[in-house]
């Protein structure tokens, strides 16, 4: 053999060990084949080996006899071991050998940075990426996309701009690959305008950019949107893929547009999905979340296969239903069948508790997630630990539990306290919870309402003012309320005093029709839900017009008698507005669903599901 090696150049030499060893786990006992080789021979022999390394074990003893020659500080040999160590999703091991080079190469510098966000460390990516900048060296096309999707992981949306601004200088705006890292990353980062504008400047469009492009509006809360692109994919020629479907189907749940979700169950049947998990779970989470609870629940036990996020979105929807004790017999099935369960399952579960008022069975569970499962608690549990335990009235008991937390508290911890005590009229513990909350969270507008609920429920209206102006400085701007319900194919949108829509003069003049009816079983205005100091005739007139009350009566006035009402509210339906629905569906005979942020109510013959616990 070494004969043989004597006899050949060294390019012959390296072609016959490549072609001798390139199947072989032992490529690193040709190096030491002749030891009377020139040192540049050995070296070229070690990058063509390098090439054909097909296990990590290999790269290692490889990488180990390049100390043996001396070539250990070789740029040429450690660039190519970097290289390799990326491939083998080795990043540590390549950021070692890369600190090593005294000036790598761009084409390193892009490798690491793409090494680094493949495997999910994105600040370490951006690091590096500015260190390549700040040494004068250019980005190309391939590290772009890379830079970007860092920015889209950590949602880091200035950074992001930045490496825009970089990528037209470098001239690759016109790349189809970072221009769809452009979309993508815009879209993650919230400001879905300028993923759209990108998209619309693309000369060539992907599936991925596509893709981004409707997840985006799916997830940023354009559900409408979500739809109308979705539409114009499929007339541009583009084959819906699993995220498209996934991101319509959220939407669809979000708007409570149930025919339109029927429309998209029987496409997903049509084009195959239907046996997809992910995707038999998200028709599952969409039928719940439209109202349509037994078809949710037929479906789950249909589909095969069912894995832990099926569960657990299964228990979910028996949760925001109120049926709490369902919630909890499935999730003892779910165990029994050998899935275990894992933090999000026990926040499934707890917050199932909390909505049905189920407080010992709440507490027993809370118990189990650490005894008996060996689960760390995330703050999600400890939120709906605490958030039980003040619908319960027991807000010393949530107050202890915050208290002694084996982490440090956030806002939608004690934002859940802070709604126990405007449930129960807790001045005193609120405006201590409120200083908490304002110095976490300064600019949430939802805190600051809740705050200026329990005064003005208690005619403080100074602190109201207060706490009104206190909002205007922080920036802190209040929600808009709105309410939807689909008819005829399409979701009608409706905000509180809402005189926009073509038939507002009809569903005012209805709403007026009821008021008698209304009055008659009893109604009184809770004129306490109206946060103006202000004479109680303008209040009572304030609270009629609410837009989940609009929202009913364009239903009422547009579908037959007997019809179902689904009405999804954005925030929380207020305590006047329940007590005039449970009325009115008594009025009408007609079932009508709820939907508010929380949970779902579903009114019939005068009465609600929740309890009047919610």
């Amino acid at each position: 053999m070494r004969t043989l090696f004597n006899q050949l150049t060294p390019i012959n030499l390296a072609a016959t060990l490549c072609n001798r060893f390139s199947n072989s786990n032992h490529l690193c006992t040709s190096i030491s084949a002749s030891p009377n080789l020139p040192i540049n021979q050995i070296a070229h022999i070690i990058c063509c080996v390098l090439q054909e390394c097909t296990s990590f074990s290999c790269l290692k003893k490889t990488h180990a006899k390049i100390f043996a020659y001396g070539l250990q500080y070789d740029s040429r040999i450690l660039t190519k071991f970097a290289i390799m160590y990326v491939s083998f999703n080795r990043i540590d091991a390549a950021s070692i050998v890369f600190e090593d080079i005294p000036n790598p190469c761009s084409f390193l510098w892009n490798v690491m940075i793409r090494g680094f966000a493949t495997d999910g460390r994105f600040l370490s990516s951006l690091e590096l990426y500015s260190k390549m900048m700040e040494k004068g060296l250019k980005p190309d096309k391939f590290a772009f996309p890379f830079a970007l999707k860092s920015c889209a992981g950590l949602s880091d949306l200035q950074r992001g701009k930045v490496i825009h601004q970089h990528l037209v200088c470098c001239g690759c705006s016109n790349d189809l690959f970072v221009d769809a890292a452009l979309v993508d990353m815009y879209a993650k980062c919230g400001d879905i305008e300028a993923a759209r504008l990108v998209f619309d400047k693309m000369a060539v469009r992907d599936l991925v950019s596509w893709t981004s492009m409707i997840s985006g509006y799916a997830h940023n809360g354009y559900n409408s949107e979500t739809l109308g692109f979705f539409d114009l994919m499929r007339s541009s020629g583009v084959i819906p893929n699993r995220v498209s479907i996934l991101s319509v189907l959220l939407a669809c749940g979000n708007l409570g547009a149930l025919r339109k979700g029927e429309w998209f169950h029987s496409y997903v049947i049509q084009t195959g999905f239907e046996f997809d998990i992910l995707v038999a779970t998200a028709i599952m989470d969409m039928y719940s979340k439209c109202g349509s609870l037994d078809l949710a629940r037929c479906l789950f036990d249909e589909t095969a296969g069912k894995d832990l996020v099926c569960w657990s979105a299964m228990i979910a929807s028996y949760g925001i239903h109120g049926h709490g004790r369902k919630a909890i017999d499935l999730f003892d099935q779910m165990v029994k069948a050998g899935v275990r369960p894992n933090h999000v399952t026990f926040t499934c579960v707890l917050s199932a508790c909390s909505h049905s008022g189920l407080l010992e069975e709440g507490k027993r569970y809370f118990q189990l997630m650490t005894e008996e499962f060996v689960i760390a608690r995330k703050l999600s549990n400890y939120a709906c630990m605490v958030d039980l335990l003040g619908r319960a009235g027991q807000l010393s008991e949530a107050v202890d539990l915050i208290e002694n937390m084996p982490v440090e508290p956030d806002a939608s911890i004690w934002g859940s306290l802070l709604g126990a005590c405007r449930i129960h009229n807790n001045l005193d513990l609120a405006e201590k919870i409120a200083d908490h909350l304002f110095h976490l969270d300064p600019v949430h507008a939802g805190y600051h309402v809740l705050l200026s609920n329990i005064y003005a429920a208690k005619s403080r209206w100074n602190e109201v003012e207060k706490v009104r102006k206190m909002m205007a400085r922080r920036g802190a701007n209040k929600i808009q309320g709105f309410s939807l319900v689909e008819y005829d194919n399409q979701v009608h949108k409706f905000g509180v005093g809402d005189r926009s829509h073509p038939q507002w003069e009809k569903l005012y003049a209805k709403l007026e029709e009821l008021a008698a009816p209304m009055k008659h079983l009893g109604y009184v205005p809770l004129t306490d839900f109206v946060l103006h100091d202000i004479e109680e005739e303008a209040k009572e007139a304030a609270l009629s017009y609410h837009s989940e009350r609009l929202a009913i009566a364009f239903g009422l006035i547009n579908t037959s008698p007997g019809t179902t009402l689904r009405i999804t509210k954005n925030l929380r339906i207020c305590g006047d507005c329940h007590n005039a629905i449970k009325l009115i569906s008594k009025i009408v005979n007609r079932v009508i669903l709820v939907r508010d942020m929380h949970r779902f109510h579903r009114f019939e013959d005068g009465v609600c599901s929740c309890g009047d616990y919610w």
